[in-house]
């Protein structure tokens, strides 16, 4: 019988040890995406050329989400920019600025008609950089399609032109945790790092864009 109640009493502690494990700490964040190399590029644009696809980098992130937990998902961008992300998002991770999820847009949550699609990413809210596709409102190849651009929270930090507000959902108020602004931390780091916020733009405000354009020969 005392052996029983022994076995008993371990066996609560041991599941209440892995229990606590999996509460969302810094030391074991709950995993939102764990996707491998075959899967983050599955479904990508057959027209991508294959130069493109082979530069891309597939980051592991630790994050805080907005359930006041840390988090782990992954970031697809240019190998040349990966030092760059690790900064930014390290910088997101101290000051516990609230990322929604960060998953590749290949996630088949974000799939329509077997594509990726950057409508279903920013309508989850997701924090996402690689996508093979053209800018929004078309016209030419948008600098996701290079690997050299980040959206994050998109509905906090809405794609603002005119009366158009994409994703739907969102609503840009400043004050409003996970929101970026000109004097965001967040903001100046990537500025600091020589990227463009696309929140600073006069033509139209993409809250959540911030990119790195290729220099062009002579610049």
């Amino acid at each position: 019988m005392k052996n029983l109640i022994l076995l008993l009493v371990l066996f609560c502690f041991f599941s209440g040890f892995v229990f606590a494990q999996e509460t969302g700490t810094l030391k074991h964040p709950i995993i939102d995406s764990k996707m491998s190399k075959k899967e983050v590029f599955d479904g990508l644009d057959p027209k991508c050329p294959e130069e493109i696809r082979k530069r891309q980098k597939i980051v592991k992130l630790k994050y805080y989400s907005f359930d006041g937990k840390f988090h782990q998902g992954q970031l697809v961008i240019d190998k040349d920019l990966v030092k760059d992300i690790k900064k930014v998002f390290k910088l997101a991770l101290e000051i516990k600025f609230p990322i929604q999820t960060i998953i590749p847009v290949s996630h088949p949550n974000f799939r329509k008609n077997e594509r990726w699609d950057d409508d279903l990413s920013m309508i989850a809210n997701n924090t996402s950089g690689f996508n093979y596709r053209e800018k929004t409102g078309g016209g030419s190849l948008s600098n996701h399609a290079y690997g050299r651009a980040v959206d994050i929270n998109t509905v906090q930090n809405p794609y603002v032109k005119g009366t158009l507000i994409l994703p739907p959902n969102g609503k840009y108020q400043p004050d409003t945790p996970g929101t970026l602004t000109a004097d965001h931390p967040i903001t100046k780091k990537f500025i600091e790092l020589g990227w463009d916020w696309g929140g600073s733009w006069t033509r139209l405000q993409d809250y959540q864009h911030f990119e790195k354009p290729l220099k062009k020969s002579g610049e």
